[in-house]
C-alpha cells in the first residue's frame, strides 16, 4: 500500500463536525490512503467509518483518544484497533463520557451565575445522540443561544481553561489509559506530545506499556518533529502522526490531511497489535 495517512481524525461521535462517513470521504476526496477515527473517550463512529471505508477504497483505523490526569495537566492517549466490542473498555469509556456529562452541567451552573442560562437539553440538542459531549458542544450551545459568537468567543471569556465557567473533569491516569488499551486489544501512542511537555513521563509509559508516540502534528515544530522522532526511536516506539482534525466549523480548524505520515506506519500499529 503506498500513500499517506491522517491518523488522528474527529467526528461526530465526539466533538467533531463530520460525521464518520463523511470524514471518510473527505479522506478520498484529499486522496488520503487512510485514516484513523479517533474520537474522545468513544468508539461510536468507527463501525460506520470502517463500512464507509470498505466502499471507498480508504483504510479506517478504530481507534479512541482517552484523556489522563498528571500532577502538572494532561495527557492524551490514543488507542489504535481497539476491539469496539470488548465489555470492560466499554464501560470505561462510558464512563468517561458519563463524567464529562457532569462537567458540562457544572459548567452550566457557573454560567447561570455569569448571565448565561443554558439548560443540559440546549447542550445536547447540538450534538449527535450518544456523542461524547465536551465543553465544544457547550460553545456551539451559547453561540445558538446569542451569548457568544464564535467558539474563540466562549473559550476565552467562558469555559476556557483559565475562564471563570472552567470545570475541570476527572479523569483516568495515562499509566492506566494505556493499560485499558492494552487489554483491548489496541495500540496505545502518546497524543501531542509537544503540546503537553510530559517528556520525563515517557520511560514509565513505556514501562506500562505504550507503543508509539505521536511526532508529526500540526502545532509540532520542526525542532519538536525532530525530538520525538529521536525519542521513538530511543524507546522503540512507533512514530505516528495526524492533523487532529475535528472538521469544519470547529474551534482549531485544521483540516483533515493538514498533517500526514506514511501509510506504512498503519502496517506498523497493526503488527503491534497482533504481538
Amino acid at each position: 500500500m503506498h500513500g499517506r495517512a491522517d491518523l488522528h481524525c474527529h467526528t461526530t461521535a465526539s466533538d467533531g463536525t463530520f460525521t464518520p462517513e463523511q470524514l471518510v470521504q473527505e479522506a478520498a476526496r484529499r486522496g488520503l490512503a487512510a485514516i484513523a477515527v479517533t474520537d474522545h473517550d468513544s468508539v461510536d463512529g468507527v463501525e460506520a467509518s470502517l463500512d464507509a471505508g470498505d466502499s471507498l477504497g480508504v483504510t479506517v483505523v478504530g481507534g479512541v483518544e482517552i484523556s489522563t490526569d498528571v500532577d502538572d495537566g494532561e495527557i492524551h492517549v490514543l488507542g489504535y484497533f481497539v476491539d469496539v466490542h470488548h465489555e470492560p473498555f466499554l464501560k470505561l469509556l462510558y464512563e468517561q463520557r458519563e463524567s464529562r456529562l457532569r462537567r458540562v452541567e457544572l459548567m452550566l451552573e457557573k454560567l447561570a451565575r455569569l448571565g448565561v442560562n443554558l439548560e443540559i437539553s440546549d447542550v445536547l440538542a447540538v450534538a449527535e445522540p450518544g456523542a461524547s459531549v465536551g465543553r465544544p458542544h457547550v460553545a456551539s450551545a451559547m453561540i445558538r443561544g446569542g451569548y457568544v459568537t464564535s467558539w474563540d468567543e466562549a473559550f476565552s471569556r467562558y469555559i476556557g481553561r483559565r475562564a471563570p465557567a472552567y470545570v475541570p473533569r476527572s479523569k483516568l491516569t495515562p499509566h492506566e489509559a494505556v493499560q485499558a488499551i492494552l487489554e483491548a486489544g489496541g495500540v496505545p501512542v502518546m497524543a501531542h506530545p509537544g503540546l503537553v511537555n510530559n517528556d520525563h513521563m515517557i520511560p514509565s509509559l513505556v514501562e506500562s506499556g505504550l507503543k508509539g508516540i505521536e511526532v508529526v502534528y500540526p502545532d509540532h515544530s520542526p525542532a519538536q518533529q525532530r525530538h520525538y522522532q529521536a525519542l521513538a526511536r530511543q524507546y522503540g516506539l512507533v512514530a505516528t502522526g495526524g492533523s487532529d482534525c475535528h472538521g469544519p466549523r470547529s474551534k482549531s480548524g485544521v483540516m483533515l490531511g493538514t498533517s500526514t505520515v506514511d501509510v506504512s506506519v498503519v502496517e506498523e500499529l497493526r503488527r503491534q497489535a497482533v504481538q
